[in-house]
């Protein structure tokens, strides 16, 4: 991603800078915007509120952050949008000071407004689940969470309870309580592949933390572990290995494995900040040294990141016992006649050019993008790149439309 390519032209890169630098612009307005339309998307749903941060910049020991929250159906895996997003500026750190520093002064704290927001966001969801990895095991996420929302989080800490055996060889001793098939899914430097999974679980409760400040804390918290790990991993290959956290009751192994499948969940936000990064937007490689113009065009880059994300998932239409998204989940109502003499130029004559998916899906749209995008109909499934392509298409004959309904009306 480039500004000069962004602008189309010379007058275009100044005109899209000075937006950038404008003090009316701000990622804060960007991200509310967004989760305003979140928010209806939510209601009466099982929300997923995944977090995680990733690097936007990197400068020695510290550099430029995004932590983001998106909304994901927990029935059918599809992203509703984004949640919340913010910046971090890190330097070399304070490690010296971290333990005495209550959780509000510390950058651990964006994971529990995470899920505040979460809980504001999606208010009018079924339920929420926050999901998040081992950055995330903090003792005040669990003793501070909202009413209205539980947790899943992978452990990291490996706690001490005095004189009994500690957190992870508790979990180490516990008996298998079943065997889970599984496809662990192809990421950099492994391929996919088919797996059994021996599954552990027990009700646990953790100490508060020994520091000074946590003296007012309540004596513990009571959760439940969900221990997986790999029987057989292939040679040379490190074995899956996760021990989650969870506010959930888990009693039996069909709830454990219930709760395995809310995690993997996680895996859509790294689908999402691959988009952002080396499979899409590229947001790494923006040569924008002020951090204002740089922090408002990353954001506004995982707003559109989260929409082709919509995008990918929506290619296939409706899984086998689901619905078709709504073509509203990721763009305005008044888009769809476009988008519809779009599809009109683009069908071909063969079954394969055909669009197979109702008019007002989202499904529908998805293949409109995937064609503008480059993708012939015939070839593997478009991926990333081509709906971000396809995307960006659409909403420049958008722009052009509009001003040419503009000036219509002018005459």
């Amino acid at each position: 991603m480039r500004v000069r390519k962004l602008g189309g032209h010379r007058a275009g890169e100044i005109r899209l800078t000075r937006f950038l630098r404008n003090d009316a612009v701000n990622p804060q307005e960007m991200i509310e915007q967004a989760a305003l339309r979140t928010a209806g998307r939510s209601a009466d749903r099982h929300i997923l509120a995944i977090q995680d941060t990733t690097v936007v910049r990197s400068s020695g020991g510290g550099g430029l952050y995004l932590h983001a929250v998106i909304g994901v159906d927990a029935d059918d895996g599809a992203i509703i949008g984004a949640v919340h997003g913010q910046f971090l500026s890190r330097d070399q750190g304070k490690r010296g000071t971290q333990r005495a520093r209550p959780i509000e002064e510390k950058e651990s704290y964006r994971w529990l407004e995470g899920a505040d927001r979460a809980a504001q966001v999606c208010a009018a969801a079924r339920h929420i689940t926050v999901i998040a990895d081992r950055e995330s095991d903090i003792y005040e996420a669990f003793t501070r969470r909202p009413a209205n929302v539980d947790l899943v989080i992978r452990a990291s800490k490996d706690r001490s309870f005095g004189k009994e055996p500690s957190l992870f060889s508790m979990a180490d001793a516990l008996p298998v309580a079943a065997n889970l098939a599984f496809t662990l899914p192809a990421k950099p430097g492994r391929k996919e592949r088919d797996t059994q999974l021996a599954i552990r679980f027990s009700a646990v409760t953790l100490p508060h933390p020994k520091n000074g400040i946590y003296k007012n804390a309540p004596d513990g918290v009571c959760l439940y572990l969900v221990d997986v790990r790999e029987s057989a991993p292939p040679h040379g290959e490190a074995p899956v290995h996760w021990r989650l956290l969870t506010t959930y009751q888990v009693s039996d192994a069909r709830q454990a494995a219930q709760i395995i499948a809310l995690y993997r969940r996680r895996w859509v936000i790294e689908q999402l900040f691959r988009t952002l990064k080396t499979q899409g937007f590229d947001i790494e490689a923006l040569r924008i040294e002020d951090e204002v113009p740089l922090s408002n065009l990353v954001m506004a880059a995982f707003v559109a990141a989260v929409i082709v994300q919509q995008l990918v998932h929506a290619r296939d239409g409706a899984p086998a016992d689901g619905a078709l998204r709504p073509i509203e989940d990721a763009f305005e109502p008044s888009d769809r006649p476009l988008l519809e003499a779009f599809c009109a130029k683009l069908e071909g004559s063969t079954a394969r050019q055909k669009n197979p998916h109702p008019k007002g899906s989202l499904a529908y749209a998805a293949w409109v993008c995937a064609r503008l995008g480059g993708w012939t109909g015939y070839y593997g499934k478009p991926g990333p790149i081509v709906m971000l392509d396809g995307w960006q298409q659409f909403q420049a004959a958008k722009r052009g439309v509009a001003l040419l309904l503009t000036a219509i009306d002018n005459v």
